[in-house]
């Protein structure tokens, strides 16, 4: 579920409806022709875990068990989209990740995120949710 989604101009709510529909297909569906549709090469990945290239999502998507993403704030400018989300099935325990997303000619080209293992409210120093 969505919570807030804010976008700049048409461009962007474009790219918004890219990647959530990417997203879906892909990691829920586990539908690996999407990568042809809505990525291209050079695919730049910054995050840490994953390589450059389409070939790395071909490899990983069918052994991930469980996952499920869950955007909760999704925010666009220009070519790049922002999504706050739960993610389950990406480590050992659900995790809030930030993924920005950069699309060319409506295809994604470019992938960074920031991922964090979830703490209750409780357990927070400011006693606020994570996401």
């Amino acid at each position: 579920m969505t919570h807030y989604t804010a976008v700049q101009d048409d461009q962007a709510k474009s790219n918004v409806d890219i990647v959530l529909t990417a997203m879906r297909e892909l990691f829920a569906d586990k539908d690996l022709t999407a990568i042809d549709r809505y990525w291209a090469e050079p695919y730049i990945q910054h995050s840490p875990q994953m390589p450059n290239g389409l070939d790395a999502l071909r490899k990983v998507v069918p052994n991930l068990e469980g996952f499920s993403w869950e955007p909760q704030r999704i925010a666009a400018q220009g070519d790049l989209v922002f999504t706050h989300s739960i993610v389950h099935g990406w480590a050992p325990n659900p995790v809030a990740i930030v993924d920005i997303f950069r699309l060319d000619n409506g295809r994604i080209v470019e992938h960074w995120d920031v991922v964090q293992d979830i703490v209750s409210a409780e357990e927070s120093a400011n006693g606020n949710t994570m996401v």
